[in-house]
Formats: structure tokens, sequence, C-alpha cells
């Protein structure tokens, strides 16, 4: 996990980013041969350090690795594939977020290129704000009801039949029934270019986990509990826990799952932690995102 360190120098021992993924591959490779080696376990284990530092730019990053070494001193004393997967698999996430650093900064203008070419689409020609032909409509609407509303009222003009009354205003409502019919005509056309939405798995947990601590890096609190949230709705969804729906609230989630589930209390807890700081307004912090964490690897996701 890359937490940042708030005010405190690189030590001698820190590493750089290129030496950080080299440390990773090192690892493992070496864990990857211990379905042939199982005796390298211990060796591997006694290998890493508490936690690693590492030095991005002018920022010091944490990654511990107390999970990863208990859970090789678990594989040690009972050897199993499964768990063995797990293992790589975390080495993996943390290489793929440690590559992610190095990658360069999104190019603005060349979204803002790809933004006006859709724009120029035939589709979106008559997409504008209320032109003059509109606000005359508006206008005209809105003395053709001061006049009605006078002509009902007003007895100064008696020679008006009752007939032309209502007939006025039929045709004041019908005109604008027809104004509203196209206003809902115009508006349907124009949502069936809009991007649907799809399931929170469709972007995958290790991906939302990534987004998080990307934003943690930012000291951006509020958004990397937000994520982290999407990153145990994401892994639980995988794991078949239900069935993908884009249209569910975190409280929906939440009684999906039954009062005997296993994930019941980490995803209350998450839920709890979600609706304070991302609808409440409340603040957050770096204890904010480690909660989260935590409430995570209850779940079952790894995120140490």
């Amino acid at each position: 996990m890359l937490s940042p360190i708030a005010a405190q120098q690189p030590s001698s021992d820190s590493l750089s980013l290129d030496q950080y993924v080299q440390a990773l591959n090192d690892s493992l490779d070496r864990t990857q041969q211990l379905s042939k080696n199982p005796e390298g376990a211990a060796g591997l284990r006694d290998s890493l350090p508490a936690s690693w530092q590492v030095r991005v730019d002018d920022k010091t990053f944490d990654v511990p690795t107390e999970s990863i070494r208990r859970d090789l001193g678990a594989w040690q004393a009972k050897p199993d594939d499964a768990a063995l997967k797990r293992i790589i698999q975390h080495f993996e996430i943390l290489r793929t977020e440690a590559e992610g650093y190095r990658q360069p900064s999104p190019d603005g203008s060349s979204r803002r290129a790809l933004l006006n070419s859709i724009l120029a689409r035939s589709e979106f020609h008559r997409v504008h704000g209320p032109t003059w032909m509109d606000r005359l409509k508006q206008r005209l609407t809105e003395l053709l009801i001061r006049i009605l509303g006078r002509a009902i009222t007003s007895s100064a003009i008696p020679t008006i039949s009752d007939i032309v009354v209502y007939g006025l205003i039929a045709l004041a409502v019908a005109a604008l029934a027809w104004w509203m019919y196209r206003s809902l005509r115009e508006s349907a056309r124009l949502e069936t270019i809009m991007p649907v939405a799809v399931p929170v798995s469709a972007k995958e947990w290790p991906v939302w986990l990534s987004e998080a601590r990307a934003a943690a890096a930012r000291s951006q609190w509020r958004e990397a509990v937000h994520l982290s949230y999407w990153a145990g709705i994401s892994f639980l969804e995988a794991q078949g826990s239900w069935r993908p729906d884009a249209a569910r609230t975190p409280r929906e989630y939440l009684r999906l799952l039954s009062s005997t589930s296993a994930h019941q209390p980490a995803l209350r807890s998450l839920t709890q932690k979600l609706e304070q700081v991302w609808y409440g307004m409340q603040s957050a912090d770096a204890d904010s995102f480690q909660q989260t964490l935590s409430e995570l690897e209850r779940l079952g996701c790894p995120c140490n």
C-alpha cells in the first residue's frame, strides 16, 4: 500500500521507485518458485523488511509488508495453492500500483480535442441553449395567459360570450400541450445518445483500490474513502454476492447481504463511513482512509 508519510525526510535505506519495483519483481519471482521449493518460504519472509520506504519525487511512501509476511508464515505451516495465489496477487497489485506512478500525466489538450470532435457529431448539432425563437415563444405564451386572465375576470367586456372565452382557453391549452409534447420528444431524443450506466464490477476492484490510493497520495481523503467503498462493492460483486445492477444505492447493497453473512459487519461499517464522509460532508483524514482499508481487509479484499 502506498500511503504518504507526513513531514518525514527520506531515510538512507529508502528506495527509489525503480528500486522498489525491482524489489517487488524479485520477491514475486521467489514467491512463484515456492510451489517447487517450499523451504524457501522462511527465507523470503525473513528477507522482507517491516515496510518499504519509497521515494517518489519529493514525497516518501510507506509500504508495510506485515500481511504478506503473515500469509507466508501461514502458507509455510500449511502449503495451499489458493493461499499462494493470494500472495502472488498481492505482489502483482503492489507492482501495478507502483508502475502506475511512472505513467505520464494525461494531456489535457488531447482530451479537449477529443471532446470537441465528439460534440461536432451530427447528433449534437441541435444541442444548444434557448434561441431567440424559444424566447419569443415564451413571451407570447406569457402574454396570452395574461390576456386570457383579464378576459375571464374583467366585467368591462360583457359582449364576449362564454363560447369565445372558453374557445380561447381551449386554444391556449392545446398550444401549450403541443409545445410540451415537442419539448419532451426532443428531450427523449437527446437522452438516447447519453451513455448507459454499467455495473460497479465492470471496473475491477484492484482498479478502484488503485484510484483510492492515488487520491490518498494527493491527500484527497474524502475521495479516497469514496473510491475504497466501491472497491469493496466491486470485490463482493465479483465474488458472486449478488447480481450486478447499476441502479442500486449503498443501503440496497447492504440489505442484499443476510444478517448471518460474515461480510455483513464490515460492509455495514464501510457504508456508514461512506455516508458520513461522502454524503454527510464530514471531514476525512489519513486515519479515516486507514479505517476504510481495514474494513476492506475484513471483507477479504487484500489491501496491505
